[in-house]
């Protein structure tokens, strides 16, 4: 390995071109060794000198030449048995991510799920069955195996074997070929038929050469004769529990964290890595529209090279980093191929065990990689991909959630980060929720952060301004209007007039939960029905879907039939530039609809989602925290949700559920009760 460091890709192009013809067989004896010493499997070693058998034969000046040594300098570059120890310690990985990060409990629960699972394999103790029909034999193996802390059970005979092979399962074997009744042969039969992966070693004090063919032509690890040597059967056994074990090693999980931006999803990458004690790589996925970037390009031309995976594992000089790829959500496809096609094999556990670069075009083994994808929204991952992800929702942070994060982790960075550590300003927690509920209005923290950052640098600015005097000794809710002027947002919902035809909505986006306004207006006309504010397919159809319904249960909600016959009715949802879709609208279009042709105002500050179908009943809708988060900040009183949702709400946390009702019904006329429309007597009514 000594030549290997000190032998560059320059040394040996020089060096050929200097003296090609006398150079060359020395040199090409250099490179083998190069690659022999690089630990490679097999069949890429194979590959690789062959290689440099082509290399003897190809002229130095040629580009093929400079083609063949750029791919044996990267083959040989890789670590192909090279790992990080993991720190299996649970109580320091879960030390780390709670001192790290706040809340997102099902996250760090999964990651200490798979250091559980990594544990109890490591810690396992493996299972032998001895078979040998001399009883000291027995006892001296029971003995050797026992003190190396194997559980050991023993058999007199092969019938004796057989009998425990039905009721228990192990690991390995040892089993004495020449038996009465049933061989070892019957046992190595009987054990492989029942679990392929179970090692058998033989043993005997009759070796002959056709016995040992026979037994590993029938799957048999080792062929060893009698008198045993104690360290050549414990090293044996070594070997075939090694084996076993790389086998059995858990493969490393594909997680995807989907949620809105600034909630923390590529720095908990990093702290996952940092438990792990594994190296962190980022690949940033979006806008990537070549299907070359990922797999690689082909030993074509001298530019080429292997794609991003390969590249980073090669920079980590490690094959089991922690890989995070950024916003899968946002890759491209242009004439180049897919590129999120080409993830497929990468993410897959069952495929990488043998990817297959197009530049190195020999198989590398990417299932010992932790994988950690991060979206904003799923819906724009192709099935096939999303169906090899684990995917872990982060719907946003709570108000008190966000007053903790901010006061234990974002105050002191950016405290640090102004240079005012020697005279820390103390951040009251009535000054941090001014700046959460007036000044943002987001599911993460990236802008809570950002003012918290402005105020640091203003209180600097003042500092030297006023020759270190007057420095705020903590920062209040006067203090942050001061400093950041007026606040930006206000509690819309709480604040606005009950109008008819106006009903709350909740929506999902890709930045979490919002509040969106329907409006229902008729005006004389012929039953046009108008649609307007950018909406898309699916919102149209709900509408639709809404009137229709509405029409045909006139009575129902006591209005006149002939209406619609002299009307038209124009739905709009306001902010029109921005395009809207999703299948939770037709819920709060009804109840708008109903609101305008009842005439009587719907209650603001209740917020409803669902999907309503031409029968009248509710269908259950996605993103319910994120909707219900949305809703507590703009100051909603209570909310209405299908029936079908009812499971979603048990994750919401307990300091929202007191602020807010939570209601939920299957059928439209349950909730015309709880909005309090009153053109009926409420007994004739049931919620």
């Amino acid at each position: 390995m000594a030549k290997l460091k000190n032998f560059s890709l320059g040394r040996m192009i020089r060096i050929f071109r200097k003296n090609p013809e006398k150079e060359v067989h020395s040199e090409t004896e250099e490179l083998k060794e190069m690659v022999l010493g690089a630990r490679m499997p097999n069949k890429v070693r194979k590959i690789a000198l062959k290689e440099i058998e082509r290399l003897a034969k190809t002229s130095p000046s040629s580009a093929e030449y400079t083609i063949g040594i750029n791919y044996i300098d990267y083959i040989v570059s890789l670590p192909w048995n090279k790992m990080t120890e993991d720190n299996l310690d649970i109580e320091r990985a879960e030390s780390i991510l709670n001192k790290e990060h706040h809340g997102l409990a099902q996250i760090k629960d999964r990651i200490l799920e798979h250091l559980a699972v990594r544990i109890l394999k490591l810690s396992r103790k493996h299972r032998i069955l001895v078979v040998d029909d001399e009883e000291m034999n027995r006892k001296n193996l029971e003995y050797v195996f026992d003190k190396d802390g194997y559980y050991v059970d023993t058999a007199a005979n092969g019938i004796e074997a057989l009998s425990l092979l039905e009721k228990s399962s192990y690991d390995v074997i040892v089993t004495d070929l020449k038996m009465e009744k049933v061989d070892g042969m019957d046992v190595l039969d009987h054990a492989k038929a029942g679990d392929p992966n179970i090692e058998v070693i033989m043993i005997t004090g009759y070796a002959t050469i056709s016995a040992a063919v026979e037994a590993m032509k029938k799957g048999s690890y080792q062929f060893l004769s009698k008198p045993l040597k104690l360290v050549e059967i414990r090293s044996t056994i070594q070997k075939a529990l090694l084996k076993k074990m790389v086998r059995l090693e858990p493969k490393g999980p594909v997680l995807c964290f989907a949620g809105p931006p600034g909630t923390g999803k590529t720095s908990l990458g990093k702290s996952i890595a940092r438990s792990l004690e594994r190296k962190f790589l980022r690949i940033s996925l979006a806008g990537m529209k070549d299907e070359a970037e990922i797999r690689g390009h082909r030993r074509s031309y001298v530019g080429a090279l292997p794609g991003r995976i390969i590249q980073e594992i090669r920079r980590a000089e490690s094959k089991n980093p922690v890989i995070m790829l950024d916003e899968i959500d946002k890759i491209g496809q242009g004439f180049k191929g897919n590129p999120a096609a080409a993830l497929l094999e990468v993410l897959d556990p069952e495929q990488n065990t043998n990817y297959v670069d197009h530049y190195l075009d020999v198989p590398f083994d990417l299932s010992k990689v932790m994988f950690i994808t991060t979206a904003n929204t799923i819906d724009f991952i192709p099935a096939p991909l999303l169906d090899r992800l684990e995917v872990i929702h982060l719907a946003g942070y709570t108000e008190e959630e966000k007053v903790i994060i901010a006061s234990n982790y974002l105050v002191p960075k950016e405290i640090e980060e102004a240079g005012l550590s020697n005279n820390p300003p103390a951040f009251t927690s009535e000054a941090i929720r001014k700046i959460i509920r007036e000044y943002t209005r987001e599911a993460g923290l990236r802008n809570l952060q950002r003012h918290i950052a402005a105020i640091c640098r203003k209180i600097v600015l003042q500092t030297l301004k006023n020759n270190k005097k007057n420095n705020p000794d903590a920062i209040t809710p006067e203090t942050v209007e001061h400093l950041l002027g007026s606040g930006k947002h206000h509690f819309e919902v709480v604040g606005a007039n009950e109008r008819i035809g106006v009903a709350t909505g909740l929506a999902w986006t890709a930045a979490g939960g919002e509040i969106i306004f329907i409006e229902a207006a008729k005006m004389k006309g012929k039953s046009r029905l108008v649609l307007t504010g950018s909406l898309g397919d699916v919102m149209k159809e709900s509408a639709q879907a809404a009137l229709s319904y509405i029409r045909s249960h006139t009575a129902l909600f006591n209005i006149p039939e002939n209406i619609f016959e002299k009307n038209d009715i124009h739905i709009h949802v306001p902010a029109g530039s921005i395009p809207k879709d999703g299948p939770s609208a037709g819920l709060t279009i009804a109840v708008a609809l109903i609101s305008l042709l009842i005439d009587r105002p719907c209650r603001r500050d209740t917020a409803l989602t669902g999907e309503l179908t031409l029968s009248g009943r509710l269908l259950p809708v996605s993103g319910v925290k994120e909707k219900v988060l949305a809703a507590h900040r703009a100051g909603v009183k209570s909310i209405i949700f299908p029936a079908k949702n009812k499971v979603d709400l048990k994750q919401i946390p307990a300091e929202i559920k007191k602020d807010l009702m939570i209601h939920t019904t299957d059928e439209l006329i349950k909730i015309v009760v709880l909005l309090q429309f009153s053109w009926r007597k409420p007994d004739k009514f049931s919620a």
